[in-house]
């Protein structure tokens, strides 16, 4: 059985946390994040402003300014997803975040939402990213680009 497709499990698959434009990390518009500075990931061009939980696991932080929330797999994998670029700056005016840190996600569960057209109108990119600070032993597969909804499959963490 060399040729017996691997069965995913629930913790490698990896959501969209937005609906909008999945792109290379390399496309991403700030060197922190295209050259893999806070680890692989994945950068998004919203549609919308609602953000989504891309697995099930633990908020292990919400930044005081709402620009960017930790989350955390039940093995261990840490996540970020950081709104906008240069967002910080904005102090939080136009995030609205609704978990907190220590709470228990689902996959698909809203975490909050962003006004794009104020993150706009304040001069900052409304490129979003999912990254990867720890992958250590796992590697990041992505498998779908494009636009897609929130709540598709996109990308899978393999040994």
């Amino acid at each position: 059985m060399l040729f017996k497709k691997k069965k995913k499990t629930q913790e490698s698959v990896i959501l969209s946390p937005l609906n909008g434009e999945v792109i290379d990390l390399e496309s991403v518009p700030d060197p922190v994040f295209s050259q893999k500075m806070m680890g692989e990931g994945i950068g998004f061009i919203p549609t919308n402003g609602e953000i989504y939980a891309p697995i099930s696991g633990t908020v292990t932080q919400v930044f005081p300014t709402k620009h960017a929330v930790g989350l955390m797999t039940d093995d261990g994998v840490e996540l970020l997803i950081h709104l906008g670029l240069e967002t910080v700056e904005l102090e939080g005016e136009g995030f609205d975040i609704k978990v907190e840190s220590g709470s228990k996600i689902k996959v698909n569960d809203q975490i909050g939402s962003f006004n794009l057209a104020l993150i706009e109108e304040k001069g900052k990119e409304i490129i979003s990213v999912l990254v990867f600070p720890n992958l250590q032993e796992k590697e990041l597969n992505l498998f779908k680009t494009g636009e897609v909804k929130a709540g598709t499959e996109i990308a899978e963490l393999s040994k």
